[in-house]
């Protein structure tokens, strides 16, 4: 069956509201782990994830850093219109570029309350340490988001300092309720770098420098990569199949030296920590088997279609895809590669560098079950039963799980 004909009613299964962590545990890598290998369900913690891997094995980690995406600006009447930020506007090269921008940028948001903004309208956020005005106007409406011009009258701070400063963080909208301080640590991994992110990569909430020491003990290697998550990852799926479902874009960021570490570990095995971690490296070889057989890719767009992978069974080793990205790159005179990726990783797609992923426990009929789904199989539903009926913590803040294909 091709994944466009999948019905998402099959990805379904009953979550209490019990069982949805509101908040993490006091101590991160106390959170229970549950894992899955060739039929067989073990239960753990964090704590002991090294356990649970061979040595030599290496776990890939996304470093992004989630931004305070969610800005509170205020009418001239008083009322407040809350913008969230989602990605920069395609003038800018990347995020990275974005997020320096002195003075003004251009930036794609979602709007709440926007049938009050009137066009022409210019609202306001005062922001006292350190003093500033960030002024919003419309530049474009959309459908369903808006590209907003932003101007703040402080010109030594980037736009990745005024978000810091005057935003909020972007808790999932499931946890029903504010952020609070504790949340600027605590939604955010201890090995966060590349700022760009609107929801963190919550499988690595649970690593802590213990856990990394304990991996490195055994021999364990470990490497980053940069996905900046969207909001899209929160998007239910509301067509019946998968063939009307449109993927987000999600930007990506690789260095050469990754790629490296990528070709040295592929006879021991890549265990992805985290969905965002397993998209990141499934479309490394698919851009890497696009550039081995001379086909046209655009890097500065969407390098891979959410379709690409079940139209072009291409037949390429994963070696040759990742060593005809270090050729691009040796052409190109670069050591980073930077683009985005539509990739929808759903059951019917082959693995071909994943053998293994931490994760955490995902939505009813949500895109990162299918995933999950491609990984394991229909075992899905019996780690999920388990996980409820043992009382697992669910989503964001909840509990995890390590699971090999």
């Amino acid at each position: 069956m091709h994944p466009k004909e999948l019905r998402i009613e099959d990805y379904t299964y009953e979550l209490p509201d019990e069982q949805v962590a509101k908040y993490p545990l006091e101590v991160r890598d106390a959170s229970k782990l549950l894992v899955y290998k060739e039929g067989i369900i073990k239960e753990d913690t964090y704590q002991r994830l090294a356990e649970h891997i061979p040595e030599n094995t290496l776990l890939v980690f996304n470093q992004t850093k989630v931004v305070y995406a969610r800005l509170l600006f205020k009418k001239p009447t008083g009322g407040i219109i809350e913008a969230f930020c989602l990605e920069p506007h395609e003038q800018y090269a990347d995020i990275q570029t974005a997020m320096l921008q002195k003075e003004k940028v251009w930036w794609k948001c979602m709007v709440g309350g926007a049938g009050k903004w009137k066009d022409g309208m210019v609202l306001e956020l005062h922001n006292e340490q350190p003093d500033f005005i960030l002024r919003a106007s419309i530049v474009e409406r959309g459908q369903g988001t808006f590209i907003l011009e932003l101007i703040w009258d402080n010109d030594s701070l980037s736009f990745a300092e005024v978000l810091h400063y005057a935003g909020k963080v972007p808790l999932p909208p499931y946890l029903h309720r504010e952020a609070e301080v504790s949340d600027e640590e605590r939604y955010q991994t201890i090995y966060a770098k590349e700022e760009g992110s609107v929801a963190a990569p919550t499988a690595g909430l649970h690593f802590t420098e213990r856990v990394m020491e304990s991996l490195q003990q055994k021999k364990i290697d470990t490497a980053f990569v940069t996905l900046h998550v969207g909001a899209g990852t929160f998007k239910p799926v509301k067509s019946e199949t998968m063939q009307e479902h449109d993927m987000h874009a999600e930007w990506l960021e690789v260095e050469r030296k990754t790629i490296e570490t990528l070709l040295s570990h592929l006879p021991t095995g890549i265990v992805a920590v985290g969905t965002t971690s397993m998209r990141t490296l499934e479309s490394l070889y698919w851009i890497g088997a696009k550039l081995a057989m001379n086909q046209p890719i655009d890097l500065s767009g969407i390098a891979i279609t959410q379709w690409e992978p079940y139209e072009d069974d291409k037949d390429i080793s994963a070696e040759s895809a990742l060593r005809s990205i270090l050729s691009y790159m040796d052409e190109a005179q670069t050591n980073r590669l930077v683009t985005r990726t539509q990739i929808l990783i759903a059951p019917g797609y082959k693995m071909r560098i994943v053998k293994g992923l931490v994760t955490n426990f995902h939505q009813p009929q949500s895109t990162l079950l299918l995933l999950v789904s491609a990984l394991i199989g229909k075992e899905w539903r019996t780690i999920y039963d388990h996980a409820l009926a043992h009382q697992y913590r669910f989503l964001s803040y909840g509990d995890g799980c390590l699971l090999w294909s």
